[in-house]
């Protein structure tokens, strides 16, 4: 099982950074953003789809996750590049 190296919430919204390997051993970034929410049976589910209030809190974390990413590539001297999965 693979874990994200970083996680940014705001409410029910979030998002995981994970780092992956391309070729020739060229690492980057990819970010992942979901909401969590109960269903009737009282369970835990995750979901890509949000409602119009969501998106503030969407917005919120995304920007929390590009500063670390873009702050993790300035200290390392790096260039960060960002791919969005869904």
């Amino acid at each position: 099982m693979t874990i994200p190296i970083k996680r940014f919430g705001a409410g029910a919204i979030q998002v995981a950074i994970w780092e992956n390997e391309g070729k020739e051993g060229i690492k980057y970034n990819t970010v992942s953003l979901q909401k969590n929410y109960k269903d009737k049976n009282d369970e835990w589910k995750s979901s890509s789809s949000m409602k119009a209030n969501d998106i503030p809190k969407a917005i919120l974390a995304l920007q929390k996750a590009y500063e670390y990413l873009t702050l993790k590539g300035a200290e390392s001297g790096e260039k960060t590049l960002i791919a969005a999965i869904g």
